[in-house]
C-alpha cells in the first residue's frame, strides 16, 4: 500500500481504478444506464467538477497558503518556491481552468441552456438561466484573467521569460492582483453554480 501511495501516478491511477468499479457498480445497481444526452452531460458535469477543484483549489493555495507565506521564507530558500513549485502549479492552475469553462460549455449545451446562460436569460426570464450564467461569465473572466494576465506576468515574475527586475517587480504585483481579483470572484461564481443547481 505505500508503493502504491508513495507515487502520485499510482494514486490517480487507483483513484481512477475506484471510480470505475464504483460506477459499473452502478450501472448493474440500477440495470444500466441509456448512453444518452443525460449520460453524457453527468460525463461532463463530473469533468467540470474535478477539473474546478483543481482550479480553484490552486487559486485558493495561492492566496491562502503561498502568496501570504512568501515574506517568511528566507530569501536563500525562495528559488525553490519561484523555479519550482509555482511553475507546476501553474502548469496545473492553467490548464484546469481551461477545461473547467471548456466542460462547463459542453455542459450547458448537452443540457440546452448553453445561449440563454450566456446572455443571462434576458428575453426568455428563466432565473435558473441567469444564475448559472451569471456563475458562466464570471468564470469566463476568471478563466481570461488566468491565461492572459496572470499567466504572462507570473512568466515574468518567475524569470521564465527574462525582463530587468523593475518590470519583474511590477508583474509579480500584477500576477497578485490578478489573482485576487479572482479569489474576490470565486465565491460569487461558486454561489450562482450551486444556487442554479439547488434553488430552482
Amino acid at each position: 500500500m505505500s508503493n502504491l501511495l508513495s507515487s502520485l501516478s499510482k494514486t490517480v491511477h487507483a483513484s481512477l481504478v475506484l471510480a470505475i468499479i464504483l460506477f459499473i457498480g452502478m450501472f448493474y445497481q440500477n440495470d444500466g444506464f441509456a448512453f444518452d444526452r443525460i449520460f453524457w452531460s453527468w460525463v461532463a458535469r463530473y469533468t467540470h467538477v474535478l477539473v474546478g477543484i483543481m482550479w480553484i483549489g490552486l487559486l485558493w493555495y495561492f492566496n491562502f497558503v503561498q502568496i501570504p507565506n512568501m515574506a517568511k521564507i528566507p530569501d536563500e530558500q525562495k528559488p525553490a518556491i519561484g523555479k519550482v513549485i509555482a511553475p507546476a502549479a501553474l502548469f496545473y492552475f492553467r490548464w484546469a481552468a481551461a477545461f473547467t469553462i471548456i466542460s462547463g460549455f459542453i455542459l450547458a449545451g448537452l443540457n440546452g441552456y448553453l445561449h440563454d446562460a450566456m446572455t443571462l436569460s434576458i428575453g426568455s426570464g428563466i432565473p435558473k438561466h441567469t444564475a448559472i450564467g451569471i456563475g458562466m461569465w464570471l468564470g469566463v473572466i476568471m478563466a481570461f484573467n488566468v491565461w492572459f494576465v496572470i499567466w504572462p506576468n507570473q512568466k515574468r515574475a518567475l524569470g521564465i521569460v527574462e525582463c530587468d527586475p523593475e518590470l519583474k517587480a511590477k508583474s509579480a504585483r500584477t500576477a497578485m492582483l490578478f489573482s485576487r481579483t479572482n479569489t474576490l470572484l470565486s465565491m460569487p461564481m461558486l454561489l450562482s453554480m450551486v444556487a442554479a443547481q439547488n434553488l430552482y
